[in-house]
């Protein structure tokens, strides 16, 4: 196939970054993630640190407001330079992974596009937090709730159907099922088989 797309949701805690860079690397594609953040500051009068901070963040329940030049909300500025990137890079016949973004709405009229959302046990999800970001059971649980409901508000926000629906996506897998490894050699044998089926179309 001369072109593949992989969108890659994912609860916070699942591994789902690090799965869709491994992906990336067996693929030999490059991952759009943080790049979109250098990306779009190198673009805009933000640093990487403010764009940083309003990723993948929901509009304010309040009235916009102009922050920096921009006219509407900084929210729906940087998300909208988002999505125009992911679309520029796939009109382009580029293949790529990208993690989030709502990636497996706004490309989904690319027939090349396999959409993946990685979810986990909660369990699971706590022990890895613990572990990368160096923190007490109670703290990691907070941080992927509050990471999960952001994840959530945005989605829904440009998104009419809900974030981890199964209905957005072409396959959901349990990472803590197969581990990160195993659930990385279970989706790159989906994939090459979805390419294969999208060669005979």
């Amino acid at each position: 196939m001369s072109q593949l797309i992989i969108s890659v949701g994912r609860e916070f805690g699942s591994g789902g970054r690090v799965i869709a860079e491994a992906l990336a690397e067996r693929f030999g594609i490059p991952v759009y993630d943080r790049h979109l953040i250098t990306d779009i500051a190198a673009k805009t009068h933000l640093t990487p640190e403010e764009v940083e901070k309003y990723n993948e963040a929901p509009k304010p329940h309040i009235i916009s407001r102009r922050v920096r030049g921009f006219s509407n909300s900084i929210e729906d500025n940087i998300a909208e330079m988002q999505f125009n990137f992911i679309r520029e890079k796939a009109e382009s016949g580029e293949s790529f992974v990208v993690v989030g973004r709502c990636s497996e709405s706004k490309l989904r009229d690319f027939k090349c596009l396999v959409s993946l959302f990685i979810l986990g046990d909660m369990d699971a999800k706590i022990k890895r937090v613990m572990e990368v970001y160096e923190l007490n059971e109670a703290d990691a649980k907070e941080l992927i709730e509050k990471k999960d409901k952001k994840r959530k508000r945005y989605h829904n926000y440009h998104i009419s159907l809900h974030w981890g629906d199964s209905r957005l996506y072409d396959l959901c897998i349990n990472s803590s099922r197969l581990g990160i490894d195993g659930t990385v050699d279970a989706l790159e044998k989906y994939i090459r088989a979805r390419v294969e089926n999208m060669e005979k179309e």
